[in-house]
């Protein structure tokens, strides 16, 4: 999973998928490892739009993971100070 998260297609998907995976895979219970390999399978666009809010997540996606991975890359103040 880690080796796909980083090798996507889309270069801004791989770095979101591949931080988060870097980050959250090691200590990601069971269930949720199935609801990110299902994000896996998602396609790039489709998911880019979801994680920026340009279109509606699907319901089938709406998963502790996929919550987990937007809140990663949450930022609520300035990225470099």
């Amino acid at each position: 999973m880690l080796y796909r998260a980083w090798h996507r297609g889309m270069r801004e998907m791989d770095i979101l998928m591949g931080q988060f995976a870097d980050f959250a895979l090691p200590t990601m219970p069971e269930a949720e490892l199935d609801a990110f390999e299902a994000l896996l399978e998602a396609p790039d666009p489709e998911l880019f739009k979801w994680l920026t809010d340009a279109a509606p997540l699907p319901p089938e996606f709406d998963t502790p993971a996929f919550r987990a991975l937007k809140a990663h890359h949450a930022h609520s103040g300035p990225i470099h100070v």
